[in-house]
Parts: structure tokens; sequence; C-alpha cells
């Protein structure tokens, strides 16, 4: 298969991870709103927590560099990541779901750099193939996580609270294949991250400049879901539909990002990369319109693709325009960079959906998903 033994694994601690939090993320908005919350809630909630959060991921990209060590960045990350999750349980008001999301996200922050910076070093002629494998495993896991949440909520007729519960606990379990992770011994290194991220070239620069455009008009699934909810009378169908349209939009995302990181190795990461950005500005045009279930299902279905494309190529694409020494730096520094878009963008989605309409949420994501694109087309680098 060509995918070595560090990527498997850890590709199964983000199946375990992605099971527990998508037991959670499409309940998400329901129960920020059950618990009093608005549309300017959902997006605080969606925004700020990966953009605080985000912060802490090129530092610890930066810190794995310079200790020559990242397995305990993983670790603390997954660790703390699921202990939020139980705590999650006991919220009361909506306020406890930022606090804790926050606490979640900034698990992912301590992690995600110094593991894509693994996953790199350990498949260095075919990335796209193991970012994709990687991606593949992360969205298997959402496919069973969302399943079960409709399981457990429709069928078992178990609350919010239940269910977050068990993530919590099902999370906790991803921390056992990290222990056969091996990474290269490396040594110290005397590091400044100022001047680390002055060595990084004028494509890399260009890069995350593209891709922190498309962030800021990539806010959260959440206000997707949203949009099927508002079309659903039936209190518990409200729910229950939306959590069957994420399931679908996870299995194409799983199909999808396989093939297409291979495909990526083969003919390069920028046409995928602009097919993505312009199938998002595709699909939030799609909602503004959707009116009907076949429209719908089409619709999560791009979601998908939207996902299955620049996910794993993004990252591959950083991975191979950073040099060796700091490519945890330069993951970091890109996760930061589209992390810190998220508050903004899911704060404007927000506000426009509150007092405007849903429409001007999705027509501003279109516009800046097309111009992603176009910039991309214009500056953008073939790697």
């Amino acid at each position: 298969m060509g995918i070595s033994t560090n990527v498997i694994l850890l590709g199964i601690v983000s199946l375990l991870t992605d099971i527990s939090s998508e037991m959670i993320n499409p309940l998400l908005p329901m129960f920020i709103t059950a618990l009093g919350g608005g549309g300017l809630a959902v997006g605080l909630v969606g925004g700020l927590g990966d953009s605080l959060a985000s912060i802490l991921k090129v530092f610890a990209g930066f810190w794995s560099d310079r200790w020559g060590k990242r397995k305990p960045f993983i670790s603390s990350g997954y660790l703390l990541s699921s202990l939020s999750k139980i705590l999650l349980a006991f919220s009361t008001i909506w306020q406890n779901i930022l606090v804790l999301r926050l606490a979640e996200r900034a698990g992912k922050g301590l992690r995600t750099a110094p593991r894509d910076a693994i996953i790199a070093d350990s498949s260095l002629k075919a990335r796209g193939k193991a970012f994709g494998f990687h991606r593949t495993m992360d969205t298997l896991g959402a496919i069973g996580g969302s399943a079960l949440a409709f399981f457990l909520f429709y069928l078992l007729s178990l609350g919010f609270k239940s269910i977050f519960f068990l993530a919590g606990f099902i999370g906790i379990s991803a921390l056992i294949p990290l222990f056969w992770v091996k990474e290269k011994k490396k040594e110290a290194k005397v590091l400044s991250l100022r001047g680390g991220l002055s060595k990084t070239s004028k494509s890399f620069k260009w890069f995350i400049g593209v891709a922190t455009l498309f962030a800021l008009g990539n806010f959260s699934y959440m206000f997707f879901l949203l949009k099927v909810k508002g079309m659903i009378p039936d209190p518990k169908w409200s729910i229950a539909l939306p959590l069957l349209f994420y399931v679908w939009f996870n299995v194409i995302y799983a199909l999808f990002s396989l093939p297409l990181g291979i495909l990526s190795d083969r003919i390069g990461r920028k046409p995928i990369l602009i097919l993505g950005y312009l199938l998002y500005g595709i699909t939030c045009l799609g909602f503004i319109w959707a009116g009907s279930w076949v429209v719908f299902i089409l619709l999560f279905g791009m979601y998908g693709l939207v996902y299955a494309s620049i996910e794993g190529s993004q990252r591959a694409l950083v991975s191979d325009l950073s040099r060796g020494k700091l490519r945890g730096t330069a993951l970091g520094t890109f996760h930061t960079s589209v992390g810190l878009a998220a508050l903004p963008a899911n704060l404007f989605a927000g506000w426009l959906w509150q007092y405007f309409k849903p429409e001007a949420s999705f027509l501003y994501g279109a516009g800046l998903g097309f111009l992603a694109a176009l910039l991309f087309i214009i500056v953008g680098r073939k790697s």
C-alpha cells in the first residue's frame, strides 16, 4: 500500500477521535439553541474556539521542531480534547459550551502541526497519498460518529448530555495507538520563531495568503445543518435529519479523500485545490436556493467533495513548500493562519444569518470561495 506504520497508527487515532468528535459536532448547533443561544452564539462557538486555539498551532509546531520531540504535544492534545468533551455533558448554559469548546480546540491546536509533521516525515515520496489516507481515516470516524449519534438520539432517545459523555470516553481510547507511534530521534535546535518564519519561501507565503482568504469564507458546517433544520417542522426530525445529511457529507468526504490525494501526487496540488475552492462557492450558492431533499442530498455531497479536495492537499502542499527542519513550524503557521480566520468568518456569517437572512451568509461564502480560486489561478505556483 506504500503507507508507513506511523501513518496507519495516526490514522487509527484520528478514526477514534473523530468518532468521538462527530457524535457531538452535528448536535452542537441544536444544543446551543436549546440552551438559549442564537445565530451569533453559533458563530461565536464555531469560530472563537478554532481561532484562539489556532494560536497554539504555530507554537506547538515550532516547539516540536525546536525540542526535536513531537509525541508529547500529540498525546497531551488528544487527552485535553477528550476531557473537555466529557465535561461538555455538564453544560447548563450556552456559555459553558463556549469555554469547553475553546479547551477542546486548544487540544487540537497542540496536536495538529506535530502530528502532520510526523506524517510528512514518514512519507517522503507520497505525501498526497499519506495525507489522503489520514483524511480518509479521520472521515470514516466522522461517518461512524455521526451515524452513532443518530442511532443514540433518534432510536434510543438518549439526550444530548448522555451522548456527549459517551463520546468523551471514546475519545480517551484514541490515546492507546499512540504508544506504538515512533518518531525519528532529533536533537534539540537553537531556533527562533521569527527567524524560522523568515526562511520560508515566497511560494509558501503566497499560498498561506490564498488559504487564509478562503478560510475567511469557509464558515462552520453548523450553518449548513441549521439551514436544513429550519425547513423541518417536526421537533425530533429537525434534529435527526440534519444528522443524516451530516453522515452523507462525511461519506463523500471519506470516499474521495484518498483518490484526490493520490491524484494530487500525480498532477500537482494546485488544480485539486482550485477545484475545491470553486466547488465551495458553487455549494454555497446552491444553499441559497435549495428547497427540496434531492437538492440537499446533492449539495451535501458537493460539500463533502470540497473537503476531500482541500484538507489533505493543503497540508501536503505546505509540507512540499517547507524545509524538513522547519516543517512543524510551517504546518503550524498554516493551521494558525486559517484557524484565526475562522473567528471573523463565523461571526460575520452569524451576524448575516441573525440580522439579515441565511441566504446572505451563503452568498458571502460563495464570493470568497470564488475569489480564492481566482487568486490561486493568478498567483499560485505549480508544486
